[in-house]
């Protein structure tokens, strides 16, 4: 009765919904509309097992990884387009990494092949960082995007800024109402699907601050803004001159 009347409450009451709110809300998306250098897509938004042994491209809830990014490739048609994403699974002996299958994807919608690159080593979030900086090669006073799914944003920018890749979180894939606080959820189910994204979520950002050091909150930086800014301006200005 116990378990059952916690289901009920979880389930019902706002609490995931407000645990995921305060995650999706940590970074805002930002206005970018010029100098852009690359592009940085991290996995979750194909089921490898379906798609690996279905050949084709079986998509998960978090697809807005990937259309946001061939819109934002048409955005800034000289970015740089990475995946980053192997294989999480030790035991699978996937024919397909997460990146390719992305790959797949993005150039059957027309985003050109050239311009993207692979990640395939990375396991989990703080080896994306790791390995795509590896790839990437960042440089100073270059503009890199980071797009994941807005309640994954903060443990992202943890790990990205404890590998050393100075990046611009670009969160999609919304999943909290900020309306749904005023009352219960629709259905039991929901509101447990949200709060276990939640919980995922938090309890990931305590495990890598434990485990690797990384920021146990991250927030946004202001020197991170005033390079946006900068960038934007400097484009600006270029068209200008143009």
């Amino acid at each position: 009765m116990v378990a059952a009347g916690l289901l009920i409450i979880v389930g019902w009451s706002p609490l995931g919904s407000a645990a995921l709110l305060a995650l999706e809300n940590r970074f805002p998306q930002p206005e970018l509309q010029a100098g852009v250098t690359g592009i940085v897509v991290l996995g979750g938004e194909i089921d490898t097992d379906v798609s690996n042994e279905r050949e084709t491209v079986a998509l998960t809830d978090a697809a807005e990884r990937l259309t946001k990014t061939a819109e934002l490739s048409r955005l800034f048609p000289e970015a740089r387009i990475l995946l980053s994403g192997g294989i999480n699974d030790l035991l699978a002996a996937h024919e397909k990494t997460e990146a390719s299958l992305a790959r797949d994807l993005l150039v059957r919608i027309d985003v050109s092949e050239a311009r993207i690159e692979l990640e395939e080593r990375s396991r989990n979030t703080c080896e994306n960082a790791v390995e795509s900086k590896a790839i990437a090669n960042p440089q100073p006073g270059e503009t890199w995007l980071l797009v994941t799914s807005a309640f994954h944003m903060p443990r992202a920018v943890a790990c990205f800024r404890a590998a050393g890749f100075p990046v611009v979180p670009y969160p999609v894939d919304y999943l909290a109402r900020p309306s749904a606080l005023r009352g219960p959820t629709p259905t039991i189910a929901a509101g447990l699907y949200l709060t276990d994204i939640a919980a995922h979520e938090w309890l990931g950002l305590l495990a890598y601050h434990l485990a690797k050091g990384t920021e146990l909150f991250p927030a946004p930086r202001e020197e991170a803004a005033r390079s946006v800014r900068s960038t934007m301006a400097v484009g600006s200005s270029a068209c200008d001159a143009r």
